[in-house]
């Protein structure tokens, strides 16, 4: 990959955090400050930046055009969206979609919760690889040698207090995953919000995404968020027999 490129992404990667002038995004470049100006030029002509009144460069609608346009191209999301909507209403907690996308996992779609008291996220963010109900749910699907390799790979970074710790407790989570079908967060990437996830199966049965609920444990105590798994279930199986999957 040509380094002007990469150097071109970097910048949008460090624009994604919030608006820069032209000199904090120097500050934090490899590059002189002429080179970081020119790379600017060329982002802003083909809009992929924009300036503002106040001289700072922020992302560009040609950037929100290329991820409407990448989302629309996911057949899962298009899919899976009426059914993510009628669990939305059935439930009224936030409903995200997952999935995969290279080593990350991906929230792909996402429907508020209508109650007063709502979690943060986004569509386009990544999930906690070992502490979000959704990635154990992809990751659960893995054969048992993957599951080991990526169970190593991990950095183990404590969120909270119940944040899985260890490769040998992300494993025995995994093969509890697989065994029951379904995942939880038990306040493992934020304090004070618990998530339970299932999975969607493509034609061939492999998991190519996941549903979750996600509610404050002030609104629901375990039990009540496991209340949800016959509607989330029902929400997951429908968008698996849309793309094909039957069960044996």
């Amino acid at each position: 990959m040509s380094q002007s490129l990469v150097r071109a992404l970097d910048l949008l990667s460090a624009l994604a955090a919030g608006p820069a002038t032209l000199d904090e995004l120097a500050s934090t470049a490899d590059v002189h400050k002429t080179t970081v100006m020119r790379l600017l030029h060329s982002l802003e002509d083909r809009r992929f930046v924009v300036r503002d009144a106040q001289q700072r460069y922020r992302l560009g609608s040609k950037l929100f055009e290329l991820s409407s346009l990448a989302l629309e191209q996911r057949d899962i999301r298009s899919s899976a969206h009426p059914y993510l909507a009628r669990l939305n209403e059935a439930t009224g907690h936030t409903v995200h979609l997952a999935a995969p996308e290279g080593r990350d996992i991906v929230y792909i779609d996402k429907l508020e919760s209508r109650h007063p008291v709502r979690m943060y996220s986004r569509i386009g963010l990544t999930a906690a690889l070992h502490a979000a109900a959704v990635s154990k749910v992809i990751f659960a699907d893995l054969p048992l040698e993957q599951r080991k390799t990526l169970a190593d790979s991990l950095e183990y970074r404590r969120y909270t207090d119940n944040t899985i710790a260890g490769p040998e407790a992300f494993l025995r989570e995994l093969e509890q995953v697989a065994d029951q079908g379904w995942a939880l967060d038990g306040e493992e990437f934020e304090e004070f919000v618990h998530c339970v996830a299932a999975p969607i199966r493509d034609a061939g049965g492999r998991v190519v995404a996941a549903v979750s609920c996600s509610v404050p444990t002030v609104m629901l105590d375990r039990e009540g968020l496991l209340g949800l798994l016959p509607a989330l279930r029902e929400c997951t199986d429908a968008v698996s027999a849309e793309l094909g999957y039957t069960k044996r």
